[in-house]
């Protein structure tokens, strides 16, 4: 892990990018806990990292609130990372049934995401091994939001990953229910309720065959941007039930 840049926010918040090999990444960690803190690894949808910035800023200085450090990563075939040819046909795919008003069909949503997750699952495992060996973070880590086929195989293959928040989202292959079956650990759901580009119905079928014996389903009314300051903050104080 090569540090590239560094400043403190407003609020003290070390922000850092960094590169492990070629993925890019960001670290915030909270200027008044004691080290190591505990770390939450923000997922989010493969838009870039520079598109997402402020949004996971905020998410950022959230945690760090509740004393955590926060870190993400691009996403493969995102940002300034390499074009991915097989995710931008996927992509256009995907646009052309949704402008035809033709259903989402599980080929297209196979190609989209299962190469994905595939890719970049071994990517946060290893910015997690470079994370945990700096001396101002520590265990438990968390795992929170970002597409939702990601976080189910991190819950399933990463042991070092103690609890985890999802967003729920309908683009989800059949092959991930099987594996959502199997994850264990304590899960966090937040669902809205009108979100236009997502299935209602595939969400809550999805947080029924989840395994875990504590699941929680935090639905709100109201669109895919439309979340409501009180999820974020039933998110963290799972969070802090979970990662102390």
């Amino acid at each position: 892990m090569h540090f590239t840049s560094e400043q403190h926010l407003d609020d003290g918040i070390l922000e850092r990018e960094f590169t492990l090999g070629e993925i890019p990444g960001i670290l915030w960690t909270p200027a008044s806990t004691p080290a190591p803190a505990p770390l939450i690894l923000l997922g989010h949808p493969p838009l870039g990292l520079r598109r997402m910035h402020p949004r996971l800023a905020g998410r950022a200085r959230h945690a760090a609130a509740d004393g955590f450090a926060a870190a993400t990563i691009e996403l493969p075939g995102s940002g300034d990372r390499p074009r991915w040819a097989a995710a931008e046909q996927a992509r256009a795919d995907l646009r052309r049934a949704m402008e035809a008003g033709e259903p989402v069909g599980d080929e297209i949503i196979d190609a989209l995401v299962l190469p994905l997750v595939e890719k970049s699952v071994p990517e946060w495992q290893a910015a997690l091994d470079a994370l945990l060996q700096l001396p101002e973070i520590g265990g438990p880590v968390g795992y929170s939001g970002g597409v939702i086929s990601i976080g189910i195989r991190l819950a399933l293959v990463e042991p070092r990953i103690s609890a985890a928040v999802l967003f729920a989202g309908s683009l989800v292959p059949s092959a991930m229910f099987g594996e959502a079956r199997r994850v264990t650990i304590p899960l966090h759901v937040l669902l809205q309720w009108d979100d236009e580009g997502n299935d209602r119905q595939t969400a809550l079928d999805l947080f029924d065959a989840f395994g875990s014996k504590e699941k929680t389903l935090h639905a709100n009314m109201g669109g895919h941007s439309g979340v409501p300051q009180f999820a974020g903050d039933a998110a963290a104080r799972f969070f802090a039930r979970h990662l102390r």
